[in-house]
């Protein structure tokens, strides 16, 4: 039996790092775009390839439409087929009120984490959907509990990126529900990764903590088991779903 092929953007480290390598448990073969950490996008390839399954990693900025049509044409190259997107790649920047945001902060927040999510869902339904010849699939954003608490003081930016992407999620699942393909969205909460670093922040998850009605932070493990589930055929009869997973921070 030909195994599913899954597309994970921004696969070399965090959620999308655990989703590949927990993916590979479970039988897909995995493709992994990375932007700049090619070392680490090999890592998790290797630790695809020692689970028995095939894997790829590929370079591309999803904010670049050309270079995600390259992503895509590598999939169709290597694979031939495409079962299911996980729409990971994103961005934070350095904590700022709205009063400090520069244009330029504000376009990338918006190229990366919503245009970019856009354009890899477009690619993904021209392949997936029954209507143009394809065997169905699914698609899973990978959102942010932000859109729901607005990270003031701090990310409002973000918050508002990631708001759109849950409206894309509502809207495109209603879309092609008709066309053998599901869409839904992960909201994680504080999930113990290095985006936090990259924001500034390295101490942010032990810092906020004692915040969460869990009273801890969260797994990539954890946020990948979710994913995968909406992956799967277990969850054959969701769409337009927004998972929170935010240790009860809500």
């Amino acid at each position: 039996m030909e195994r599913k092929v899954v597309l994970i953007t921004g696969g070399s480290r965090g959620i999308g790092a655990a989703t590949a390598r927990m993916a590979a448990h479970r039988g897909w073969d995995v493709v992994i775009s990375y932007q700049h950490q090619r070392d680490a996008a090999e890592a998790v390839v290797a630790d695809v390839q020692l689970a028995g399954t095939r894997a790829l990693a590929v370079q591309a900025d999803v904010g670049d439409e050309a270079e995600v049509l390259a992503l895509f044409g590598a999939v169709d190259a290597q694979f031939g087929r495409l079962d299911a997107l996980v729409n990971n790649a994103g961005v934070v920047d350095r904590a700022q009120t709205v009063a400090e945001m520069s244009v330029q902060r504000l376009e990338r927040m918006f190229r990366v984490n919503t245009i970019g999510s856009f354009i890899c869902a477009r690619e993904a339904v021209r392949r997936m959907s029954t209507r143009h010849g394809g065997r169905g699939g699914a698609i899973v954003n990978v959102s942010s509990i932000a859109s729901r608490l607005g990270a003031p003081g701090q990310y409002v930016d973000y918050a508002a990126a990631k708001g759109a992407l849950d409206v894309m999620t509502l809207g495109l699942a209603k879309e092609v529900a008709a066309q053998g393909i599901r869409v839904n969205a992960v909201r994680p909460g504080l999930i113990e990764t290095d985006i936090h670093a990259s924001g500034g922040q390295p101490d942010r998850v032990e810092r906020l903590a004692p915040n969460v009605p869990m009273q801890r932070g969260g797994r990539a493990e954890e946020v990948a088991d979710a994913i995968l589930w909406l992956m799967s055929d277990g969850s054959h009869y969701t769409t337009g779903s927004l998972v929170d997973i935010s240790g009860g921070n809500l």
